[in-house]
């Protein structure tokens, strides 16, 4: 007899953590499940290595799997402790329940307006929101919220100097943008390009958020690598144009989060500019990009569409007013986007219950390849 991920997640959602009080499985606790036929065997990660509780956290996870799973089910010995060292930067997220990179394969697709008009979608449906523009050399959601002049408070807390978000549309937000010139080229190597993101991260005042959503560079570079290697990212959201182009350069995106060494889960896909609709042929669609081409690919990978964006004159006139369509989820964009928002709100909830918790990415210097820990 076989058994599922979810009989097993519901068996172990049953074993409460003493100190926590929560359940081991929204602590995301249990990595590295294997199930081969009816034997089940995984690891029990905490966070202290001298925590008192390893013994009998294993004895309970062992008897919830037999009286939820059987007594044929093979668990007995099957259940390995690890210890993790918990550091500043996981203690400085910690009320963050989700982190979600937004990525594109190429620029010019609109992967910045998804992202600030998703996190204005989310924050009007009820969720707590933050938004980091990771794209360091072209921060451009200052603009997009009409917060180029914004400047955010640095205080000293504890001889550390944190940085209070900027807020617009209920959003949260940080951008390298808020601290340079806007009309200055960023000449930075990659170190100092990951350096200025590790800072809007780790000392950005984020509280608690239901989302916080990253606004990644165009492409793969040195600023994805230093963000799954210093968070757990929860899932990444790619943004393609139908053309053939974009399409191409998105299976390379989709390829780097879904690959093996990074091995974070691609939540859906969003086909932006999927057709233009002039404002008063408001029933027109024109496919001036191709058609359907990230709804294609999205079936051919057996990955969610999380959307399709129309072209129409209000989305540019609200990126440059600093006012995003979704404010008025009554416009057709507007709509696009809260739909949208509705259909990611269920996939990162069925992700967390259908899938383990991602683990941050360790690099290996001397062979320069990548393992999860």
């Amino acid at each position: 007899m076989s058994y599922s991920t979810e009989q097993v997640f519901a068996a172990l959602r049953k074993v409460i953590h003493p100190e926590h009080k929560k359940d081991i499985i929204s602590l995301g606790m249990v990595q590295e499940l294997v199930i081969e036929d009816n034997k089940i065997s995984f690891s029990l990660v905490f966070n202290k290595a001298n925590t008192t509780n390893i013994a009998n956290l294993k004895k309970d996870c062992v008897a919830a799997i037999e009286a939820g799973l059987g007594n044929t089910v093979e668990i007995r010995g099957n259940i390995k402790a690890m210890t993790i060292k918990e550091d500043e930067t996981e203690s400085s997220l910690e009320g963050v329940k989700n982190i979600i990179a937004i990525a594109s394969g190429k620029g010019g697709v609109g992967k910045s307006t998804v992202a600030s008009n998703l996190a204005v979608a989310l924050a009007k449906q009820g969720k707590s929101v933050g938004l980091v523009d990771a794209d360091i050399f072209g921060p451009s959601v200052p603009k997009m919220f009409g917060l180029e002049d914004a400047k955010p408070e640095v205080t000293n807390r504890n001889g550390k100097e944190i940085i209070t978000p900027a807020e617009k549309y209920g959003v949260k937000m940080l951008s390298i943008g808020f601290f340079v010139n806007p009309v200055d080229a960023l000449v930075w190597r990659g170190p100092m390009a990951s350096g200025a993101l590790k800072q809007l991260l780790f000392q950005g005042d984020w509280g608690k958020l239901d989302y916080l959503l990253i606004d990644l560079p165009p492409g793969t570079s040195d600023i994805h690598l230093t963000l799954v290697q210093e968070l757990a990212v929860t899932g990444a959201v790619i943004v393609s144009t139908p053309q053939s182009v974009a399409l191409a350069d998105a299976i390379k995106g989709i390829n780097m989060f879904k690959g093996e060494k990074i091995n974070v889960p691609v939540l859906g896909l969003v086909e932006n500019m999927a057709w233009f609709t002039p404002a008063e042929l408001p029933e027109n669609k024109y496919y001036i990009f191709g058609k359907d081409g990230c709804k294609e690919l999205a079936e051919k990978i057996n990955t969610p569409l999380l959307g399709q964006i129309p072209i129409v004159q209000s989305i540019r006139e609200g990126g440059d007013s600093g006012t995003p369509v979704a404010v008025d989820e009554n416009t057709i964009t507007g709509k696009a986007f809260y739909d949208m928002a509705s259909n990611f709100i269920d996939i990162v909830e069925s992700r967390n219950t259908n899938r383990l918790t991602t683990q941050r990415v360790l690099i290996d210097e001397n062979s320069k390849g990548c393992s999860t820990n």
